[in-house]
């Protein structure tokens, strides 16, 4: 297929045919998880294609799905009411690898007004999107996936307390043919099944350590792009589960591992998508003046904008020296060191990709975050610094730091001016809310390394 969703007419005549029985409306929530429900097809095209209904905890609730007391939006008090599911039928794919399924991602919608819910994260990225209208361009993105592959399913991963899990491979598998091959019979699945979903699959490799892939997909407009990204990973672990095995989209699974990142690739276009605005023959190795701007607002913002690329305490243990993830918010020309890298300098293609994001990202917050940043930029027309050369691990230099714990992303994310005003006191309030549970969830629990520490030592 690889040609983009189907559209609502030939849902219905996969559903008339008896090709198509199930149809499961999702959205995603603030994790960048896909809920819903699935719906009996016919039913489905019928007249729930307009509107279900879900519970208003769904976006204030933590990982482990449990109701997290203290947000305004929902609560005991409140009652737990619902929000409307509103399906957007331009985002319907087959689901090749479960029997006769299709999925279509939805917005969610206010109860009582039917307006947009202002925090969820699909929400959030249209009113940056809209911003872009305004101002007559339109963003084009790109997110690279990496993620491990085990050989226990789920369940098995589950039962074993996440331990002792073994991989495909048992070597650095970064562009190894041979070692790749080892986990090819789910990624050929993966691949294969994505591409019959209408998704655009360029390629998969292996990445830096023993049974960890990345697969990369066609760039895409932003609000497509992330689209593509949740449901991405979402069939990455479908496939996985039906062929009776694991994968993990952790920042850092474990502390001997490299990293997973979703490294974003970024650049602003006409309204038409034909002009590439940040392409200038005459500018620095072919950047527009907007470019810089651009490039300047996310560095002069990137602090701030950290906690929407790295959610969780677990997402930065992932900033380690010398394992290809950044710890320096600098910018450079084709150095795997820096947290922001230029590619496809002196062409079309010139864009921005932020390295700073690990795997476990909410594609629409990050790019909502990345836009904001980028437009406030643009819009204050920021000079940007000299681009960095050199080890930007180099502790001796004196260079912009991104924040080391999720402790300090928090703070910076409450206090930004900017995403108060780009995303609104109400997003920021709510997110900030969810930064502090993680915090406190984490800081009241004991650890198997403070065990193992302290059992007998201390």
């Amino acid at each position: 297929m690889a040609n983009g969703p189907l559209s609502f007419e030939a849902l219905k005549k996969l559903v008339k045919s008896g090709a198509i029985d199930t149809v499961i409306a999702a959205f995603p929530d603030m994790q960048g998880r896909l809920m819903g429900k699935r719906f009996e097809a016919n039913y489905f095209v019928d007249g729930a294609y307009e509107e279900t209904h879900g519970c208003n905890y769904l976006l204030a609730v933590d990982v482990d799905m449990e109701p997290v007391p203290g947000y305004k939006s929902a609560s005991w008090e409140k009652g737990y009411g619902d929000y409307v599911i509103k399906p957007d039928l331009g985002t319907i794919r087959l689901c090749p690898w479960l029997p006769n399924t299709a999925l279509v991602l939805s917005d969610l919608l206010d109860h009582h007004t039917h307006e947009l819910v202002p925090y969820a994260p699909r929400s959030i990225l249209k009113k940056q999107i809209a911003r872009l209208t305004a101002m007559k361009m339109k963003a084009y993105f790109a997110s690279e996936l990496e993620f491990y592959v085990f050989d226990q399913s789920f369940k098995e991963a589950h039962e074993g307390g996440y331990h002792n899990l073994t991989t495909p491979s048992h070597l650095n598998e970064d562009y190894n043919l041979l070692q790749t091959t080892k986990d090819e019979n789910l990624m050929r699945a993966i691949r294969n099944g994505l591409y019959g979903a209408g998704i655009t699959v360029e390629n998969s490799k292996g990445e830096a350590w023993a049974g960890q892939e990345e697969i990369n997909v066609k760039y895409d407009a932003a609000l497509p792009m992330a689209d593509t990204h949740v449901f991405l990973k979402h069939a990455c672990k479908e496939i996985a589960q039906v062929m009776g095995q694991a994968l993990t989209f952790m920042a850092k699974p474990n502390y001997s591992w490299a990293g997973s990142s979703s490294h974003v690739h970024q650049s602003l276009w006409s309204a038409d998508g034909k002009t590439p605005l940040f392409h200038d023959k005459g500018g620095n190795h072919g950047m527009s003046a907007m470019m810089e701007q651009y490039l300047a607002g996310q560095l002069t913002h990137a602090g701030e904008i950290t906690y929407f690329l790295a959610p969780y305490i677990n997402s930065y243990k992932r900033y380690m020296a010398g394992t290809f993830a950044p710890t320096r918010a600098v910018w450079s020309f084709d150095n795997r060191t820096a947290g922001y890298r230029i590619c496809g300098v002196d062409t079309k293609a010139i864009r921005v990709e932020c390295r700073v994001g690990g795997a476990d990202l909410n594609p629409y917050l990050a790019f909502s975050a990345l836009l904001a940043a980028g437009l406030d930029g643009i819009e204050n027309k920021m000079k940007l610094e000299p681009a960095f050369s050199g080890d930007a691990y180099d502790k001796s230099k004196k260079l912009r730091e991104i924040p080391k714990t999720l402790r300090e992303a928090t703070e910076m994310l409450d206090g930004s001016k900017l995403l108060r005003k780009a995303l609104g006191d109400e997003v920021v309030d709510h997110y900030v809310h969810t930064a502090k549970w993680e915090q406190f969830e984490y800081d009241r629990r004991v650890t198997d390394w403070e065990v193992r520490r302290g059992f007998e030592n201390y």
